[in-house]
């Protein structure tokens, strides 16, 4: 298959992306800094940015699934550049995207009605990351593309350990960390298993 990655050269996407070239799949990725990602086997890496839909449009076409693993880095890139990845993904015919979020944005279990980072479960005193993501997920919930949402919590180095508690729009109970090896390869593995469609799902161990 072939995977159009955008975040690639960050923690998680970077994991997806040897997990991809692993199994043998064609993967494209956007970066800003082609220098920072390795060239090894059937990728191609595209220099550019998410605000420059020639960029996006040269990184999607072609691809069966999209991958988002960008971050927030104290500015608008998540918010400004989603918007450009869907209608570019619409205007391909493409359905499936999986992005990496933050468990900020799931469900609070003791507040109704409101995400976590906006309730007393949340332990994040600054939500600028986590209303950026917020932001994301209203976008996709309201497009037609084939979305899911991966909400880590505390998000450590480590390679996959394989066994760690999932829940739909909610954290597990209790849930406190998971390493970014388990992070990217459910993330990857939901791309072709496509089990948790148009659902925010928390991660933790």
């Amino acid at each position: 298959m072939k995977l159009a990655i955008f975040g690639a050269t960050g923690r998680v996407g970077g994991e997806i992306v040897r997990l991809a070239l692993q199994d043998g799949h064609e993967v494209i990725a956007l970066v800003r800094t082609p220098t920072k990602l390795k060239n090894f086997g059937h990728i191609t890496i595209l220099q550019g940015n998410v605000f420059n839909e020639e960029d996006i449009e040269n990184t999607v076409i072609g691809a069966d699934v999209v991958i988002s693993a960008l971050g927030t880095d104290r500015s608008t890139t998540l918010s400004e550049g989603i918007p450009h990845i869907i209608s570019t993904m619409k205007k391909h015919h493409i359905k499936r995207i999986v992005t990496i979020g933050t468990a900020g944005i799931l469900d609070s279990r003791t507040e109704p009605g409101k995400f976590r980072f906006q309730s007393s479960e949340s332990k994040q005193k600054l939500t600028f990351a986590a209303e950026e993501h917020a932001k994301v997920y209203k976008m996709l919930a309201e497009s037609n593309v084939d979305w899911t949402i991966v909400c880590p919590t505390y998000l450590p180095d480590g390679e996959a350990i394989g066994k760690y508690r999932i829940e739909k729009n909610k954290l597990p109970l209790n849930g406190e960390k998971i390493t970014v090896g388990d992070t990217a390869k459910f993330a990857y593995e939901e791309c072709f298993k496509q089990q948790f469609l148009y659902t925010r799902v928390g991660l933790a161990y």
